[in-house]
């Protein structure tokens, strides 16, 4: 099954605050943008997944009007009690644990990067390795599913998960398959 995981544009958030499933919209304007994302497809019918936020729909629509399904599962981490808050105005106490063990820590309230990757690891086996009748699946998401989905995909350890740079607007291109020793990464950062 050929899979494209498309990062959402570029928020309205200032810098240096803290989201993730908090609902920002994306910066106008975004047609040109979105039509460059488009642009990398060939002109095929796709079987489209999208996180329910904001700033993923918006592409969503774009991209496939009125075809698309909208999945919990595809949501950015949760940061809980951070969320939309500045970075600088975390207690450094918190930050520093979450930060030498994001993967197994959460923010106060929130999810730690194991519950996130949980969460894409059940959305591949409920959804996509159930779906054998489109063998190519568009996914606009977030930078955290996509690197959860490239942990899968590479067999890479989750603590080596944000070395990998996922650009907003991206796309990555990944085929997997039921056997997992058969995925591979076609390419990233498209």
């Amino acid at each position: 099954m050929e899979i494209y995981l498309v990062r959402h544009t570029e928020t309205v958030a200032e810098k240096g605050i803290c989201y993730g499933q908090t609902n920002l919209d994306i910066k106008s304007p975004f047609v040109n943008q979105f039509n460059k994302i488009k642009s990398k497809f060939p002109d095929e019918d796709y079987l489209v997944y999208t996180s329910p936020l904001i700033r993923c729909i918006k592409l969503a629509e774009f991209f496939s009007p009125n075809k698309y399904i909208i999945d919990s599962y595809l949501q950015e981490l949760n940061f809980g009690d951070w969320e939309n808050k500045a970075w600088n105005n975390i207690p450094e106490q918190e930050l520093t644990i979450w930060m030498n063990d994001f993967v197994n820590q959460s923010p106060p309230k929130g999810e730690s990067f194991t519950e996130l990757h949980a969460r894409v690891q059940l959305f591949i086996k409920e959804k996509l390795l159930k779906n054998t009748g489109k063998l190519k699946v568009v996914i606009i998401t977030h930078a955290g599913v996509i690197r959860s989905f490239l942990c899968h995909i590479l067999n890479l350890p989750l603590k080596n998960a944000f070395r990998i740079s996922i650009e907003f607007g991206s796309v990555t291109h990944i085929e997997m398959n039921v056997n997992s020793d058969r995925n591979k990464l076609i390419f990233l950062n498209k």
